[in-house]
């Protein structure tokens, strides 16, 4: 698959080493044996897992090249959790939390930190669980998850105080954002998905009610 390579880790990403482009594919393997048996992503996707999940997910360290806390909420699969661990790895002291309730998912989650030694931690509770949890993280990620205003309500309590969302959102987030605005008032910056024609990374911040 002419994707599957370093180069495309490095086109969705910026600079990623060697290393980590090669734990990416061990994990790719990994992902394949795990989804067969707990369909942790749709079979529709699963032939495909480079391009549609893991380098939709890695184009947020363009996007984000420095900051050091994140939380992922409703992680499922690893997308873009897992990834992100994987890439801010290489930046000193960073670290995520994944938020996930489904006990087959996190146990999918906690396996993979272990197996690669990953910067990251499991929350397995519900979202609305999770805030006491995870404190002050700089950057709130959520993928494929739910809508734009149901995101903002579950994020609330990190993007209220200073933290940032990077949302993947498809060809109707047009409708999402004036949705939104009804309850909340933020600033919206628009990045084109470098994976997806028709999707966008809403990277959003100083989130206050309208």
């Amino acid at each position: 698959m002419s994707s599957f390579s370093w180069k495309s880790l490095q086109d969705a990403a910026g600079p990623v080493s060697r290393e980590t482009f090669e734990r990416l594919v061990a994990f790719e393997e990994m992902f394949q044996k795990w989804n067969r048996s707990i369909n942790l992503v749709a079979q529709s996707t699963s032939g495909d897992v480079w391009q549609r999940h893991i380098l939709d997910s890695a184009q947020l360290a363009r996007i984000e090249p420095d900051a050091r806390h994140w939380v992922d909420i409703g992680s499922g699969g690893g997308f873009p959790g897992l990834v992100m661990a994987f890439l801010i790895a290489e930046r000193d002291g960073a670290s995520i939390d994944l938020v996930e309730s489904n006990r087959k998912k996190a146990s999918f989650l906690q396996t993979v930190i272990g197996q690669f030694n990953l910067p990251a931690r499991v929350v397995a509770r519900r979202i609305e669980d999770s805030h006491a949890l995870v404190s002050a993280p700089q950057i709130v990620t959520a993928r494929a998850l739910a809508p734009l205003s149901v995101l903002l309500d579950l994020s609330a309590p990190w993007l209220t105080s200073g933290a940032r969302g990077l949302f993947h959102k498809g060809r109707d987030y047009r409708a999402e954002v004036q949705e939104s605005v009804n309850r909340w008032s933020f600033d919206l910056v628009e990045h084109p998905s470098v994976t997806d024609p028709h999707g966008v990374i809403l990277e959003l911040s100083d989130l206050r009610p309208a």
